[in-house]
């Protein structure tokens, strides 16, 4: 039996992460609905594991102390990116769009306990297969997992990712028959249906020197670290309180305020895209550690709570569309929209932006979806979901 100290631990989360890439290469349908590389890697370390399990054999221990820094660190980068400034343009919409957002991840829940007193299961667990793992996708419920257990959940986190997963899935394949049936049924066009390419997400950038990379880079890991250091205390301060909240709640509020006094006053300069791209690296070791470390056996009798639930929560995130699209302002742009919608609140907001995309490259563009969907999808929704998730589980614990 293989055992494993926190730096290999970490090594053989990297050759799980490799595989999922390869895997997702080889395996077109795996790569067409977006799920993540570090999720199919990982997932086959915990199949194997498994298939060892049932056998009565383990075939490795790991030391996964360094899970929640990565975990903490992603989210960290995760508040740099929550911009004031950036809420501003398109202001209103961005407000609207993450009203309807925060919303449902509140029905989301509701739903969800629903499903789980009808199976005879904790609340609780309505709420880790609601929010918790369809808009906050399966970071979110990794993170959450820890307090879920102590709640009585027990396999919180094999619950989170099978969710997820599900919810990824569901959500690549339904976004875009729904809009498109909206589209049809209202008539809609492009304002400029000439032009069948999603905007690039950086089409700018000016070319680094090697020193001023690494000064970036450099930048950009202190300022992470100091945020972790400073959010440490805000998470103490908080629980000393009573509330029960997830570890990097802290470090990404200090995070956001770091990013903000930043946009108003140039104090700091923080490269963001350096910063975005570290965590994008914290994220797929985090997930690829978490992983490999699931107890895929937990999940025995609890298949279809999870497959119901799954199934009411694609209908009401459909029907749900519609309101979007006429909050929205009911035009093409609004139906694109609705398609990120169901992207980010079943899965991710990769999988928000792949719905979208497909759409605008047969209908042309929507350049108002890509910049309103991406910026709550993408940073402001987490804030008001973790809200939303410690508000259920304070109350229900």
């Amino acid at each position: 039996m293989l055992q494993l100290d926190a730096v290999q631990t970490l090594a053989f989360a990297g050759l799980a992460l490799f595989l999922g890439y390869a895997l997702c290469r080889v395996i077109p349908v795996l790569g067409r609905y977006n799920l993540p590389p570090p999720v199919i890697g990982g997932l086959v370390f915990a199949i194997v594991a498994w298939i060892a399990y049932e056998r009565d054999t383990a075939l490795w221990t790991m030391d996964t102390s360094l899970q929640t820094p990565l975990m903490v660190a992603f989210f960290t980068t995760i508040g740099f990116n929550a911009s004031l400034k950036l809420l501003k343009i398109s202001g209103r919409q961005v407000m609207v769009f993450l009203a309807l957002a925060s919303v449902f991840a509140v029905a989301q829940n509701l739903l969800g306990m629903a499903v789980a007193v009808g199976f005879d299961l904790p609340p609780l667990f309505g709420v880790l297969a609601g929010s918790t793992t369809l808009t906050g996708g399966p970071a979110t419920g990794l993170a959450f997992a820890p307090l879920f257990e102590e709640a009585g959940i027990r396999g919180a986190e094999s619950i989170a990712i099978a969710s997820a997963m599900g919810g990824i899935v569901l959500g690549g394949l339904v976004g875009g028959p729904v809009v498109t049936v909206l589209i049809r049924r209202f008539g809609l066009v492009s304002t400029r249906p000439q032009d069948h390419h999603a905007p690039d997400d950086d089409a700018s950038g000016l070319l680094m020197t090697e020193a001023q990379r690494e000064f970036s880079a450099l930048k950009s890991i202190v300022a992470i670290l100091v945020a972790m250091w400073i959010g440490s205390w805000v998470s103490g301060w908080i629980s000393a309180t009573g509330i029960t909240l997830p570890a990097y709640v802290g470090a990404m509020l200090v995070g956001a305020l770091i990013r903000n006094i930043d946009d108003a006053s140039g104090l700091f300069r923080i490269p963001v895209p350096t910063v975005e791209l570290i965590g994008n690296i914290c994220l797929a070791l985090f997930l690829a550690v978490a992983l490999m470390n699931l107890k895929l056996w937990e999940l025995a009798g609890l298949a279809m709570p999870l497959v119901v639930n799954l199934g009411v929560q694609v209908v009401m995130v459909a029907a749900f569309c519609l309101v979007v699209f006429r909050m929205m302002g009911r035009d093409y742009d609004a139906a694109v929209m609705g398609g990120g919608f169901i992207g980010f609140m079943l899965g991710t907001t990769a999988n928000a932006m792949a719905v979208m995309r497909t759409l605008v490259e047969r209908y042309g563009v929507a350049p108002r979806a890509f910049l309103v969907a991406p910026l709550v999808g993408a940073f402001f929704i987490d804030f008001t979901n973790a809200l939303i998730i410690t508000g259920f589980i304070n109350f229900f614990d």
